[in-house]
């Protein structure tokens, strides 16, 4: 089979974006296949072009009824045979779709149906599986098999049933975010036979980073509206950590902006559908909402997503922000982050009744999120590393860290209640780095980076992973040389102990002797 043909008969596309080509090919090698590609990345052509290459039917499993509603709409807007079963439809609806599925079938077609987990797990749908001509299993929104993943829906976690009725056909499970952790239990809890793994397209080119440091909410107020204030245009989704400082936000901003929508798992089923549909159609240009919003959203011209406080870890993080700019064109991503939004994340995990292992990896997360956004390297090369992307970049030269004078960079307004820092040419990781360390050990910023960058990339982990910079700078003004020394620098534990303290304490000695030597010149 020509898969570029069937690209352009079918899909009426010319050419596959990043790694799809590659994924559709282990398909249908007739492989088990985990795929992991951002929000609008294309993963839905991974699994619908081998599906209507050969008569029989592919059963797609989908957390959100808009979700397939919209899925099917547009392989029926291509001439394809398709529906999806759900709890809003009638039983007359219901009977309809299984008898286009029937016809299809018959005739030696093709046919992808959509269905809820819940639904997986109905009376009858055993009975009826068996007896189908099923060619593939598509798990859209895999993570939601993990009680690691950020949206553990339990039905997803049954979901093995589909190997034990049907041994032989190939799962393909398909997310936007999964860490080690994650992948390992989809491909446990699905029952993966070996599946071929591929992870693309991480990097988002037209995406620029941006992280500031606020030490209060005045602060974070300057930087928020210096960013609508570059963002005349487009839709605008303002991230917040809980539904008070949801709706406090949007009760700021509709003084100064008008019509400002707000959007939480509090509002009634009819009110979320309805402020869904204003910022769809773009009645509702601003959007403050917690992370309740988003799964299944996709809109071309989201120009900015504001965190106002920041995620519980990188996965939400990356989740949220890949909702801007999915038409190609730049936008910005800025957090706002200030010391006691660490404090709200550790609340959540402390009222969290999950079993213990599962709090520990909360625990772990948060400290990667806030190393994320307290660090000095490539926000964009760092991402990919932590995702374990195929293709990594050194520098992308279009983040905070890379790039501080952009246009896209967000420039604080004043406003009165708040004397808001200038910005300085210099980066203001710079800046921080030389506040906190003598002026006689600054030179040990430079060496020091380097070896943790290096050993970063020699175990394909991020840097801030290795070690936060607030570490760095402990190392530098303690200088360790023993294991003793080491487990007293700031965020050194046992464990990190007896991971670095081999590689580590050699570089600390020498940075010491150094130092020592230049005392005494």
């Amino acid at each position: 089979m020509n898969i570029h043909s069937e690209l352009k008969s079918n899909f009426n596309l010319d050419s596959f974006r990043l790694g799809q080509q590659e994924i559709i090919e282990s398909v249908l090698n007739h492989k088990d296949v985990l795929a992991i590609m951002p929000t609008g990345g294309g993963k839905s052509l991974c699994y619908q072009l081998p599906a209507y290459s050969k008569p029989g039917l592919t059963i797609v499993i989908s957390p959100l009824i808009a979700l397939m509603n919209d899925q099917v709409r547009h392989l029926k807007d291509l001439n394809l045979p398709t529906g999806c079963m759900h709890s809003g439809l009638s039983l007359d609806e219901r009977k309809a779709i299984f008898a286009e599925l029937n016809d299809a079938l018959e005739d030696k077609k093709s046919f992808v149906l959509f269905l809820t987990p819940e639904r997986v797990q109905k009376e009858g749908f055993a009975k009826w599986i068996v007896r189908q001509n099923v060619n593939y299993f598509a798990i859209d929104e895999a993570h939601c098999v993990s009680k690691w993943g950020h949206d553990f829906r339990q039905e997803y976690s049954q979901l093995s049933i589909l190997k034990q009725l049907k041994p032989n056909v190939p799962i393909i499970a398909l997310t936007a975010t999964a860490t080690p952790i994650v992948k390992n239990d989809i491909k446990k809890y699905l029952s993966m036979n070996e599946p071929a793994e591929h992870v693309y397209g991480f990097y988002r080119s037209n995406l620029y980073y941006q992280v500031e440091f606020c030490e209060n909410e005045d602060v974070k107020k300057s930087y928020l509206l210096g960013a609508l204030t570059a963002n005349k245009n487009g839709r605008i989704l303002i991230y917040c950590g809980t539904r008070k400082k949801t709706e406090s936000w949007h009760e700021y901003l509709s003084t100064k902006y008008g019509k400002v929508g707000f959007y939480h798992a509090g509002l009634n089923k009819k009110d979320r559908e309805a402020v869904e549909a204003q910022f769809a159609s773009g009645d509702i240009r601003i959007l403050t909402a917690t992370n309740a919003f988003g799964m299944g959203i996709d809109l071309p011209d989201v120009r900015l997503v504001v965190h106002t406080q920041i995620p519980g870890n990188i996965e939400s993080y990356y989740q949220e922000v890949g909702r801007a700019g999915r038409d190609g064109l730049p936008a910005t991503c800025l957090m706002l982050y200030s010391k006691k939004d660490k404090g709200l994340q550790s609340f959540f995990i402390t009222q969290s009744d999950a079993p213990k292992d599962i709090i520990n990896k909360r625990w772990r997360a948060l400290d990667a999120m806030v190393n994320f956004a307290e660090g000095s390297e490539c926000r964009h090369s760092e991402i990919l590393v932590y995702f374990n992307d195929q293709n990594r970049i050194k520098s992308c030269g279009h983040c905070d860290t890379c790039d501080t004078e952009s246009k896209l960079n967000v420039k604080p307004e004043f406003i009165a209640e708040a004397e808001v820092p200038k910005k300085k040419k210099k980066s203001k990781y710079d800046k921080l780095f030389q506040t906190e360390i003598p002026a006689d050990k600054q030179w040990m910023i430079k060496d020091l980076k380097k070896w943790r960058k290096e050993y970063a990339q020699e175990n394909s982990v991020p840097a801030f992973m290795i070690f936060s910079d607030k570490s760095l700078r402990d190392l530098i003004n303690q200088l360790p040389t023993t294991e003793h020394d080491l487990i007293n620098v700031y965020g050194f534990g046992e464990s990190k102990v007896e991971s670095l303290s081999s590689d580590l304490l050699p570089v600390m000695e020498e940075l010491k002797n150094n130092y020592d030597k230049g005392l005494n010149s």
